[in-house]
């Protein structure tokens, strides 16, 4: 039995982190639409509330106080990399003392990236890692290349920006996800973007955010999983509803489609600064493709979904310059390679990706490893399998999904 139905899946994560983040420092009230309550987002508004905002959840809208001047605190960003990240260039500019932690998970995760050009710009941090000490001070405006595409360094950059003196200048050879600088402008920052021959500039210059309205749509990080169900599991036709078509998020879509997926995008339309539009995804034969270079920004958090459909497709795929899913909330290629291997997944692990060749799922038990898009992804394959798989850690899809198991129960497939 294929997966049948129309859903509208959870709210976007990277949207509902910037408008929590944003709005904690805007002048006046920020009205939140329709955000994601996963773990990662609880654990922004859990930090912004310790600084000093107001939040208060009205149903499915939040309303945000800003701050003008942050309280000290010690901020626990529970699992969430943008959490962090954000956090240290939103606090660097304040006055006061700022403690960044993180679980285990985030404890390893790589925070120079965003460290080493934030001391640029004057900030005073101890530590590389969770977790971190920032002691709030005037900062200056620097010129940055982004020496990876990385929407989270570029955030932080532009946050820490809105406190230094002059125009801070973010240089992006290769695009990342763009919601940071559709967004500031609502919360009228004096923010301009120039593309060019070799990328593009992007300018804040300091000032004070004020409260404005936010409409989330809903996430293609989190459709993805079920555009991947539909494409591979027999006799499947799934739409999606009301999902986010910024381009800088649905390099996965585009993918499938040039696998020769069957999809059709149907009511197209602005809400605020974003393209939204519903998405279905039929069952179809796929051919083997090669994600490479420009194409991974915009789908890096769909690789390891990518690993299961390309190992349903009629020739062999490849993944690479992706060196990036190493330093995830797992090593995401050691991980795909070695739970989808598995259940008789043939993956061959490189150093900057991997290479799938068609294969049958088998059962088998698996882990998630306390990774959510692992967690899903692994859900997805239980579809295919003739067998049982038993997945060690299914509640990780909380972080981000936190109905994921329900909502394939409801577009009618029987899962334990």
């Amino acid at each position: 039995m294929g997966l049948k139905g129309s859903i509208r899946v959870p709210s976007d994560k990277s949207i509902t982190h910037r408008a929590f983040l944003f709005g904690a420092v805007a002048k006046g009230k920020t009205v939140v639409r329709n955000p994601l309550l996963g773990e990662d987002c609880r654990s922004t508004i859990q930090a912004i509330e310790s600084l000093g905002a107001s939040v208060v959840e009205q149903g499915e809208t939040f309303v945000i106080e800003g701050t003008e001047q942050l309280t000290s605190a010690r901020l626990d960003c529970g699992n969430s990399g943008t959490t962090m990240r954000l956090l240290a260039g939103l606090v660097a500019g304040y006055e006061g003392e700022f403690q960044l932690t993180g679980d285990d998970s985030l404890s390893k995760r790589p925070m120079k990236r965003v460290t080493v050009p934030l001391r640029e710009m004057g900030a005073q941090i101890e530590g590389d890692f969770a977790p971190m000490t920032i002691h709030g001070r005037a900062l200056q405006a620097i010129d940055y290349t982004l020496p990876i595409a990385s929407a989270q360094v570029k955030s932080a950059l532009l946050l820490a920006g809105l406190r230094a003196s002059g125009v801070t200048t973010i240089h992006e050879p290769m695009l990342s996800r763009d919601h940071t600088e559709r967004m500031l402008p609502m919360f009228g920052a004096d923010l301009t973007v120039e593309e060019g021959q070799d990328g593009r500039f992007i300018r804040v210059a300091p000032g004070v955010l004020r409260g404005t309205e936010v409409d989330v749509p809903a996430d293609p990080s989190s459709a993805a999983f079920l555009w991947a169900g539909a494409a591979i599991v027999p006799d499947s036709d799934v739409t999606t509803t009301d999902v986010c078509l910024n381009e800088t998020r649905i390099g996965f879509l585009r993918t499938l489609q040039r696998m020769g997926a069957d999809v059709t995008i149907e009511n197209e339309r602005k809400l605020g600064e974003e393209t939204v539009g519903d998405v279905t995804v039929r069952t179809s034969r796929l051919q083997g493709t090669t994600v490479e270079g420009p194409m991974i920004p915009s789908q890096i958090d769909e690789l390891p979904l990518f690993a299961l459909v390309a190992s349903q497709a009629s020739t062999p795929s490849v993944v690479r310059d992706a060196a990036e899913l190493r330093v995830k909330e797992t090593d995401r290629i050691k991980t795909v390679v070695q739970e989808l291997g598995v259940l008789g997944v043939d993956l061959e692990e490189t150093e900057d990706g991997f290479i799938v060749k068609p294969s049958t799922i088998q059962e088998g038990k698996v882990q998630s490893h306390g990774d959510h898009r692992l967690s899903m992804m692994l859900q997805v394959a239980r579809l295919l399998s003739k067998g049982w798989i038993e997945i060690e850690g299914i509640e990780a899809s909380d972080i981000s999904y936190p109905q994921f198991h329900e909502d394939l129960q409801r577009l009618h497939r029987e899962i334990e």
